[in-house]
């Protein structure tokens, strides 16, 4: 569909009736999502490894390849058991290890995707680039500060391809939502507030650990890498996220997305402050990172960023941003955007009571004046517009059409580096503000704590 202007909107919605009001007017966004037949040259296909096999890694992969062009030939991972279900998919002949050196070694790949976890991003990342490779990162891009700006410059140094695996700054829902906060659709930009809950096991990362679980079929030493070295854990190894050694909790695995979401519809680079509380209130099985979260961060265009995440709901598991404006709100709910447009008053009212007849007259006749064009008391609201994406879309397809664009053509992606660092960066100010039980300032610009 068309872009929508400021004054498009504007018209369409001092043109409402009380009739259009009492439903949606929806609006299809168009959108790729199931794959394309387009054709590639011969010389364009790209030929990709995967580091890092769980689950997301697994499924990252099986995206990436319905991408046309695009093959996997190579898988690494510390347990057996995933190197032996990649060739029950991808075939017997996908090269599998324990050490990804080996793949980084052949020359027959061009890019890889990193889902190991979040204190290995950085290594696999620098070395995959500076082997030569471009990279999809699996966010957050890091797990300490001090991972942003190697990552950053290795980039550079390399001319490599980076890009952060947070999907949806290349989904039409945000793109649509960033146009139209541009367009002036809520007026005023003055708060953000976003949500996630889950209320599940698997939410709160008690994923299933195999029987056959053992230092045997286990890497446990190369897991570890740079965290403490202790004896060997399966529920460390497969649960890694309850544990700040490997992940970076809440704060890295949910509200980087909140985070990626915000700063790409509105342009901003981050938040100068944040502060955050939290704690273990529901799951005490051993984890040492919080359960329910909640963060409020200042932004340098003047509004704020509420974020909320949340292991222990008891209703249904959710997710979502509500943009409030100065004229109304914007809502991204799953695969939609929606925007209730309520226009200011142009006239500020008067409490006129309590004062005498005459100058109640008086005030009124003034007010009149200076206030010709008052719409009729008790008008409906007007404006209220719904986008929604077509049946089966994936932002998470057309972000990994997005990176391999960028392969083939060499030119920037919008999740890069900066991009990434920026939000992980933002993101982990919260894990900071709990640990120190304190407001963490943050330059966004420079990328550095204050």
């Amino acid at each position: 569909m068309q872009g929508l202007n400021r004054r498009g909107f504007l018209k369409t919605a001092s043109a409402a009736t009380t009739g259009t009001l009492l439903g949606a007017r929806l609006h299809a966004l168009a959108g790729f999502g199931k794959g394309s037949a387009a054709q590639v040259a011969a010389n364009d296909h790209i030929q990709i490894a995967l580091i890092g096999a769980g689950g997301q890694g697994q499924g990252d992969t099986k995206t990436a390849i319905r991408v046309p062009g695009v093959k996997l030939v190579a898988v690494a991972d510390c347990y057996n058991g995933r190197l032996e279900h990649s060739k029950e998919l991808w075939g017997d002949d996908i090269f599998t290890t324990r050490d990804y050196t080996e793949i980084l070694a052949r020359k027959d790949i061009d890019a890889v995707i990193i889902g190991t976890p979040d204190h290995w991003h950085k290594q696999a990342s620098v070395d995959a680039m500076r082997a030569g490779k471009d990279v999809y990162c699996e966010k957050p891009m890091i797990h300490l500060y001090a991972d942003g700006p190697e990552m950053i410059e290795t980039a550079r140094a390399t001319n490599r391809i980076l890009q952060v695996g947070s999907q949806r700054v290349s989904s039409v829902i945000y793109a649509k939502a960033k146009e139209l906060l541009a367009a002036g659709a809520i007026g005023q930009l003055n708060m953000v507030t976003a949500r996630w809950d889950r209320n599940s096991t698997m939410g709160a990362w008690s994923y299933t650990v195999p029987p056959d679980a053992s230092p045997e079929t286990c890497d446990w030493p190369r897991f570890l890498g740079t965290a403490p070295k202790i004896p060997f854990s399966a529920e460390q190894f497969f649960q890694w996220r309850k544990w700040k050694a490997y992940g970076s909790g809440v704060a890295g695995d949910l509200f980087v997305h909140l985070f990626s979401g915000t700063h790409f519809i509105t342009g901003s680079h981050g938040p100068t402050r944040g502060m955050a509380t939290g704690g273990l209130r529901f799951w005490k099985d051993g984890r040492d990172v919080p359960d329910v979260m909640l963060g409020l961060f200042d932004y340098p265009e003047g509004f704020n960023l509420s974020l909320h995440v949340d292991f222990v709901d008891g209703g249904e598991e959710s997710e979502g941003l509500i943009f409030t404006g100065s004229e109304g709100t914007m809502e991204i709910a799953g695969n939609s955007v929606s925007v209730n447009r309520v226009p200011r008053e142009k006239a500020p009212g008067y409490t006129i009571e309590s004062f005498a007849e005459a100058t109640q007259k008086q005030i009124v006749a003034e007010y009149k004046k200076k206030y010709p064009m008052l719409p009729p008391e008790g008008a409906p609201p007007v404006g209220y517009e719904k986008y929604v994406a077509p049946p089966g879309y994936s932002d998470s397809y057309d972000h990994f059409k997005n990176f391999f664009a960028a392969v083939r053509s060499r030119q920037p992606v919008v999740e890069d580096a900066v991009f990434g660092f920026r939000a992980a960066g933002a993101a982990l100010l919260s894990n900071l503000s709990i640990d120190r039980g304190t407001i963490v300032k943050w330059d966004p610009e420079a990328m550095k704590l204050v």
